[in-house]
């Protein structure tokens, strides 16, 4: 049976979904890469709340999601730019986020880093912006979970110059309990955070980003680049001190990142990810083996879907992250916190279903055509 898909220009085209999925069985951790899939939170879609209220989750779903990611051996990046922070999950839900995920990880044997930023504040002063980074690293911390330090819009809109984040940085890296992971989050994700490190120009960010690193090397895991620049990024990498990670945040480069070449490679820490769990891990495994081509074979195909997804405004790749999860049967509906599902077009959407059967995501194929059938006549597309 095929099913009529909406075009950009407004015609239908003929999908013929598939019959099976790919079949990728839950497996062991890897042994190569650090990988870390950014998980979404699922809403509560019976919540009467506005897109400005305070996130409604629902926690069941969002728990149960997390282990299904972990059960293929993924780590979880928790209350990361992937569950919405700023965009519909305010600092006090991302808390409870922390909390709850933290204490799941510990019950079932998973691995979490959680997201530190300073998103209960809008802006202030230096000490203001320490304070507010400090009270989420304690939260992170007393959860148990290992620490990333997200970049702040607080920060950006302050910071004088260079030397600005390096007294903030260096500051949060002294205190720090255990090593942390370092995110540069570039604006084509979040337009707030422009020009950060002090600098609109990448090679002098770059410079001061790798001298907060170098400055404390012991404090560092690792860092988490999210250009989609994959030149920037490999030689920033060979720029790291010895022992320091580089996870990519590259969701258009990521299997030629992963997979590296003579002079190193990169660990991961994805939002797409998030969709592409099973797959994705079943790659790590082939790249454990020493299979850098059957790595590629299995992950190269993805990155169509992912640059779909990840597309101008690329902010709002959440909103097809969380439809291919409703689709995949992991939720039971298509809602979003803030109500960031209306965020992409009906043709968008069509698309990341296409791409995404064609992939063999969906675990139940009938089940994601049905919703996908459920959402075009909900918008006037008989299918």
């Amino acid at each position: 049976m095929t099913i009529r898909l909406p075009a950009a220009d407004g015609t239908l085209r003929r999908h013929e979904p598939r019959t099976e999925p790919l079949a990728v069985a839950p497996g062991t951790p890897f042994t190569s890469r650090t990988v870390f899939a950014a998980a979404h939170v699922v809403a509560d879609p019976y919540a009467d709340v506005s897109p400005d209220s305070p996130a409604a989750v629902d926690w069941d779903a969002t728990l149960a999601f997390r282990r299904h990611l972990w059960s293929h051996g993924l780590g979880v990046a928790e209350a990361m730019d992937t569950a919405q922070r700023g965009m519909g999950l305010d600092w006090a839900g991302a808390a409870e986020l922390i909390r709850r995920s933290a204490a799941e990880a510990r019950a079932v044997g998973g691995r979490i880093a959680c997201g530190v930023g300073t998103d209960q504040i809008t802006g202030g002063t230096l000490a203001g912006i320490r304070a507010a980074y400090e009270e989420q690293l304690a939260v992170a911390e007393e959860a148990g979970a290992q620490a990333v330090l997200m970049a702040s819009r607080a920060l950006a809109a302050t910071a004088g110059g260079p030397e600005d984040y390096r007294e903030v940085y260096g500051h949060l890296l002294h205190q720090a309990a255990e090593p942390v992971i370092l995110h540069w989050l570039g604006p084509m994700f979040d337009p707030a955070l422009e020009g950060y490190w002090g600098s609109s120009d990448l090679d002098a960010a770059t410079d001061t980003f790798l001298e907060v690193v170098a400055a404390h090397p012991d404090k560092v895991d690792g860092v988490k680049i999210s250009l989609l620049d994959a030149r920037r990024e490999i030689d920033l990498r060979r720029r790291l001190p010895r022992g320091v990670r580089c996870y990519t945040g590259d969701d258009f480069h990521y299997p030629e990142l992963i997979a590296g070449d003579e002079r190193g490679f990169s660990h991961a820490l994805l939002g797409v990810f998030d969709p592409l769990g099973p797959l994705a891990a079943e790659a790590v495994r082939v790249l454990d083996t020493g299979d850098a081509q059957g790595f590629r074979a299995l992950l190269d195909p993805t990155v169509e879907l992912s640059r779909h997804l990840f597309r101008p405004p690329t902010r709002f790749y959440k909103t097809g992250v969380v439809f291919l999860a409703w689709l995949a049967g992991h939720q039971s509906h298509f809602t979003m916190v803030g109500g960031l599902q209306s965020a992409r077009s009906l043709p968008h959407l069509a698309r990341a279903y296409e791409l995404a059967d064609t992939l063999g995501l969906f675990p139940d194929p009938e089940l994601a055509q049905e919703r996908m059938r459920t959402l075009l006549s909900l918008h006037g597309v008989t299918p």
